[in-house]
C-alpha cells in the first residue's frame, strides 16, 4: 500500500509539473492569448475575479509540488535506495565537460541549461514574430520601423528575465526543498541559483538598455526616466529593482563574496526592495508568473527563523593544533539527519544577524543527545570564534562563560545514498574532510547494526598542507586504526604538500596530533537543544493553508478596495493599489500560518523538554592495536589522481564505484576529468564488465 501511494505521488508530481512548464511554452503563442482573455472575463465576474484565475494556473501548481513532495519524502523509506546500476545511461549522472570557467558540468546539467534556453529562444521568438507582423506604429515615440524593432525587442527581453526569476528562489529553498526530491545537493543548488540570477541580470540589462536607448534616440529620457504612472508600466519602478538587484549581483562575486562576506550577507537582504519593485514594475499579472518561488521562499524563510528560536548554546569545544575548532552542540534526541547534512549557525555575541554553513561532522545514529561541527577559522567571523574559545584555556576552570548560539537545520537528503555503491572513494582537501566524517561514522554505524547494506570498500584520499593538518581525522580515529573489521576495508592515503619528506607513519602523526585542547562551557544561559525543521506534515499543511489564505484575503480586499466597476476594464492594466493588495495578502496569509505554527511547537516544547548534559571530550587510544598497514602517507608532492583511480579499478572490477570530492576548485575538476575518462572507458568495456563505473559526486558547503 505503501508503495502504491509513493507511485502514485510521483506520478501527479510529474504531471503537475509537466502542466505548469505547458503554461509557459503556450503562453507566446496567440492562441493562449484569445482564450486566456476569455477565461479572464468569464472569471472576473466570480467572487475571486481574475485573481483567483490566475494564481490557480500560474502560482499554484508550483505550490502543490512542493506539497505533495513534502509528502512523499515522509512516506519514502528511509533505508538506501537499491544497487546503482552500471549502465551506459547512468553516464549522464557523470562530467562532461571539465572546465575552469563553467566548472564542472554532467549530461543531466547540459540537457537541462540547453532545453531552458531553448525554451527562452522559443519565448522571445514567438513574442516577437507576433510583434513583427503587427508592427502597430507607437504614436508617442514615432518610431520609424528599425527603432520598432529594437524597442520590441528589447521589451521582449524581459520576459526573459521574468522567466529566470521564476527559477531564480526555488534552488536556495531549505526546509520546502523542491531541488531535495531530485537529489540536489546544496552545491549544486547555490550554483544553479547563481547562474538564474546572471541570466536574469543579463536579460534585465538587455532589457532596460534597450528601452533606455530609444528614449535617448528620440529625446523622451529625460520626461520617461522618472515616470511613475498611475497605469500601465511603471518606469520608475523597474528602474529602481533593475539596480537593486545590480547591486546584489555585484556584491555576490568570489571576489568581494570571499574577502568581505559581511557585504555580500547584507546586500543580500535588498531582495525585498527589488521584489517590491519588480511587481510594480510588471503588475499582478506577470508577478503571478514569478510568485511560486517567492511564496515558497516567504514560508521558507519564516519557518527557518521560527526553527531558530529557542536560542541554544555551546557545550564544549576542541581546539585542534591546525587552528580549527570542532564544536559540541546539543540536540534533541528524535531528531535524525543524514551524513553530509550542514547546518546554518549563527553566534550573537559575534554578530547578531550573519548565518553561515558548516558541514556536520558526527552522526545522529551514533550520537543522541550532541552534535558536532569542525571549523577552520580563516576568515573574521571564524576567527572571532576561535579567539574566544582560546581565551578560556588560561582561564580558571571553575569559570565557564555561556555562548549562546542559534541553529537551523540540519539539511540534507533524505537518505544516505552513498549506500548505494559497492566502493567508495573519497577525496579530500584541508577542511573537505568534515562530509567524510559524517559518512565513515555513518557507515561504522550500520555495520555494527549488523545490516550489510554499505560499501565493503572505501578507500580515503587526504591532501594536506601541513603534517599538523592531521588532526582533523581525530573523531574517526579509531574507525582508522581498529584491525577487527572483517567486512568494511578501509584505506588511508595521506598526501602533505607543503612539508619535507619524514619517516613518519600515519599513526605517529596521529597520536602527535590528535592531543586536543578542550574547553566546557556553561550551559544555564539556555536549556535548550537543537530541534531541527518542523515535522514534514505539518510543514506541508502549513504552505497548504497559507495558500488557501491568501486567495481568501486577495479576494476579500479586492471586493472592498477596488470598484466593481472597475475590475472588467481598468483594473486589467497593472495597479499599485492593487499590487499593494497582492503584498498585503501574502504577508497576512504566512503571517497567520506560522503564528499557528509557533503556538503548537511552543506547546510541543513545553510538554516535552529535552534535558542534556555536557559531555566531557573523550581521548582516542592507539595503542590498542597496530597500524594498518595499507594506511600510507606521502610528503612534498600532490596526488596523480589518475594513477588512483587505474589503481582502484584494479582493486574493484566490475563494481559500481561513488566518487566523492570535497576540496578545492582544481582539485575537483582534476577528480572530475579522471572519472569523465574512466566513465568513457567503461562504455567500451560495458560487456566484458572489466572496469568499475565511477559516479562522481561533488561536496560543498561554504557560499
Amino acid at each position: 500500500m505503501a508503495k502504491a501511494s509513493i507511485l502514485i505521488l510521483k506520478v501527479v508530481m510529474i504531471l503537475i509539473s509537466m502542466g505548469w512548464i505547458s503554461v509557459w511554452l503556450l503562453k507566446p503563442t496567440q492562441l493562449w492569448t484569445r482564450k486566456w482573455k476569455a477565461a479572464e472575463k468569464c472569471a472576473s465576474t466570480t467572487v475571486f475575479g481574475y485573481n483567483g484565475l490566475d494564481f490557480a494556473v500560474y502560482t499554484f501548481p508550483l505550490i502543490l509540488v512542493a506539497i505533495l513532495g513534502l509528502v512523499y519524502i515522509k512516506l519514502k523509506p528511509d533505508e538506501a535506495r537499491n544497487r546503482r546500476g552500471k549502465s551506459s545511461t547512468s553516464a549522464l549522472s557523470n562530467p562532461l565537460i571539465v572546465n575552469s570557467y563553467v566548472g564542472v558540468l554532467t549530461g543531466i546539467e547540459i540537457l537541462a541549461i540547453l532545453l531552458f534556453f531553448l525554451f527562452l529562444a522559443w519565448t522571445f521568438y514567438a513574442h516577437i514574430s507576433t510583434d513583427f507582423k503587427k508592427m502597430t506604429p507607437n504614436k508617442l515615440f514615432k518610431l520609424n520601423k528599425w527603432q520598432f524593432k529594437l524597442f520590441r525587442m528589447a521589451t521582449r527581453s524581459g520576459l526573459l528575465a521574468e522567466a529566470c526569476l521564476a527559477l531564480l528562489l526555488l534552488p536556495i529553498l531549505r526546509g520546502l526543498t523542491i531541488t531535495r526530491l531530485l537529489g540536489i545537493h546544496f552545491e549544486a543548488s547555490v550554483r544553479y541559483h547563481i547562474w538564474l540570477a546572471t541570466s536574469m541580470i543579463v536579460f534585465a540589462a538587455l532589457h532596460g538598455g534597450g528601452t533606455l536607448f530609444i528614449w535617448g534616440e528620440k529625446k523622451h529620457i529625460s520626461d520617461e526616466i522618472w515616470k511613475w504612472q498611475k497605469k500601465g508600466r511603471i518606469y520608475l519602478a523597474g528602474e529602481i529593482a533593475f539596480v537593486t538587484a545590480l547591486v546584489i549581483w555585484i556584491t555576490s562575486l568570489p571576489q568581494v563574496r570571499r574577502r568581505r562576506f559581511e557585504i555580500f550577507y547584507y546586500t543580500h537582504h535588498l531582495y525585498i526592495v527589488f521584489l517590491i519593485f519588480f511587481l510594480f514594475h510588471t503588475g499582478d499579472r506577470h508577478f503571478y508568473m514569478v510568485f511560486p518561488g517567492v511564496f515558497l521562499f516567504g514560508i521558507d524563510k519564516l519557518l527557518r527563523m521560527m526553527q531558530s528560536r529557542p536560542i541554544s548554546c555551546i557545550l564544549s569545544a576542541k581546539v585542534f593544533p591546525s587552528k580549527a575548532v570542532e564544536l559540541i552542540l546539543p540536540k534533541d534526541p528524535r531528531l535524525k539527519y543524514t551524513p553530509t547534512s550542514i547546518i546554518f549557525m549563527k553566534i550573537p555575541i559575534i554578530s547578531k544577524f550573519q548565518w553561515h554553513p558548516f558541514s556536520i561532522t558526527s552522526s545522529s545514529k551514533v550520537d543522541d543527545s550532541t552534535m558536532s561541527v569542525i571549523i577552520k577559522c580563516e576568515g573574521w567571523w571564524t576567527n572571532s570564534l576561535y579567539n574566544i574559545i582560546c581565551a578560556q584555556l588560561d582561564l580558571d576552570a571553575n569559570i565557564k562563560p555561556c555562548i549562546p548560539v542559534a541553529i537551523e537545520g540540519p539539511y540534507g537528503p533524505p537518505s544516505p545514498n552513498f549506500l548505494r555503491y559497492d566502493s567508495m572513494l573519497l577525496i579530500a582537501g584541508g577542511i573537505g574532510i568534515t562530509p567524510f566524517l559524517s559518512m565513515l561514522q555513518g557507515i561504522a554505524s550500520i555495520q555494527n547494526s549488523g545490516s550489510n547494506k554499505f560499501p565493503s570498500r572505501v578507500k580515503l584520499i587526504y591532501v594536506i598542507k601541513k603534517c599538523q593538518d592531521i588532526c582533523l581525522l581525530t573523531p574517526v580515529c579509531p574507525l582508522l586504526m581498529e584491525q577487527n573489521i572483517d567486512q568494511l576495508h578501509l584505506n588511508l592515503e595521506v598526501f602533505v604538500t607543503q612539508e619535507a619528506h619524514s619517516d613518519a607513519t600515519v599513526r605517529e602523526l596521529l597520536t602527535e596530533f590528535s592531543q586536543v585542547r578542550i574547553v566546557n562551557f556553561d550551559s544555564k544561559c539556555s536549556r535548550d537543544a537543537a530541534y531541527g525543521p518542523d515535522r514534514i506534515i505539518w510543514m506541508a499543511v502549513i504552505t497548504a493553508s497559507s495558500s488557501i489564505l491568501f486567495i481568501v484575503f486577495l479576494t476579500f480586499f479586492n471586493q472592498i478596495y477596488l470598484n466593481p466597476d472597475q475590475k472588467s476594464s481598468e483594473a486589467k492594466k497593472p495597479s499599485t493599489v492593487t499590487d499593494l493588495l497582492l503584498i498585503c495578502s501574502f504577508i497576512l496569509s504566512i503571517t497567520c500560518s506560522i503564528l499557528a505554527s509557533l503556538v503548537v511547537r511552543m506547546k510541543t516544547l513545553k510538554k516535552e523538554p529535552t534535558p542534556f548534559s555536557v559531555k566531557q571530550g573523550t581521548k582516542h587510544s592507539s595503542e590498542a592495536s597496530t597500524e594498518p598497514e595499507e594506511h600510507k602517507i606521502h610528503f612534498t608532492g600532490r596526488p596523480s589522481f589518475q594513477e588512483i583511480f587505474d589503481k582502484y579499478s584494479e582493486d574493484t572490477r566490475g563494481s559500481s564505484v561513488g566518487v566523492f570530492v570535497c576540496g578545492s576548485e582544481s582539485m575537483k575538476e582534476s577528480v572530475a576529468s579522471c572519472c569523465m575518462l574512466n566513465s568513457q572507458d567503461f562504455m567500451k568495456c560495458a560487456a566484458q564488465k572489466r572496469k568499475p563505473f565511477f559516479s562522481f559526486h561533488s561536496l560543498n558547503f561554504t557560499l
